[in-house]
């Protein structure tokens, strides 16, 4: 079924922004990006879905693989004893001192899921083939593997936390017939958004299928 995402304010990247836009998702594939009465004009049998905010593409996390081998996701369950950030460094190698394969899993999942709520769609390798369990689970997760260079710095669940602009952060531009890979934050601009982080996405869309929605 053919969806349209409209937001306040849509920044294709490579394109001008679009003020009352909208983005229309046909399977995984972008149909249309305009402004809203013109796409809903275009597709007037397509299912509406209204966001807060600023619709961008997908987001790229340059820390992925340390997100997921060198840091702890703590379950829920355990955020009395460990709270609910990452935990890397000294914290984590004295987790991973006594970790079994299982809770190993456990945190890797968290990870992925973690990423789809700050608005990540691609992830930076490698993830090399001697950790099968992490490239199911990487699989699974829809998330798309990219090459690239892994930031610096700690390691951080906020792609924008390496300082990088949206342009430098997006995976690439939204474009028409590109991959629907898009993201939904609850800002009013760019500006706001790199204040603020990915930690306040309301909404992140998977080749098409919204896998994270905060409301």
């Amino acid at each position: 079924m053919l969806t349209i995402h409209a937001a306040p304010l849509v920044l294709p990247v490579g394109a001008a922004a679009v003020a009352e836009g909208a983005v229309a998702v046909d399977g995984d594939r972008i149909a249309a990006i305009g402004p809203y009465e013109d796409v809903v004009a275009a597709h007037p049998a397509a299912r509406v879905r209204r966001w807060p905010g600023l619709l961008t593409p997908g987001l790229r996390q340059d820390r992925a693989r340390e997100l997921l081998t060198r840091c702890y996701h703590p379950d829920p369950r355990e955020a009395d004893e460990l709270g609910e950030l990452p935990l890397w460094g000294e914290a984590f190698e004295r987790l991973a001192a006594t970790m079994d394969t299982a809770r190993r899993a456990g945190s890797v999942r968290r990870g992925l899921q973690r990423m789809l709520r700050h608005g990540t769609t691609h992830v930076v390798g490698p993830f090399g083939a001697d950790e099968p369990a992490l490239r199911t689970a990487l699989s699974r997760s829809g998330l798309v593997q990219v090459p690239g260079r892994p930031g610096d710095g700690p390691p951080d669940l906020d792609p924008f936390a390496g300082g990088g602009d949206l342009t430098a952060t997006a995976h690439g531009p939204l474009t028409v017939g590109g991959r629907a890979d898009l993201a939904v934050f609850d800002v009013a601009d760019e500006a706001a958004l790199r204040v603020d982080g990915a930690r306040l996405c309301v909404a992140t869309v998977l080749a098409g299928r919204l896998v994270h929605r905060a409301r």
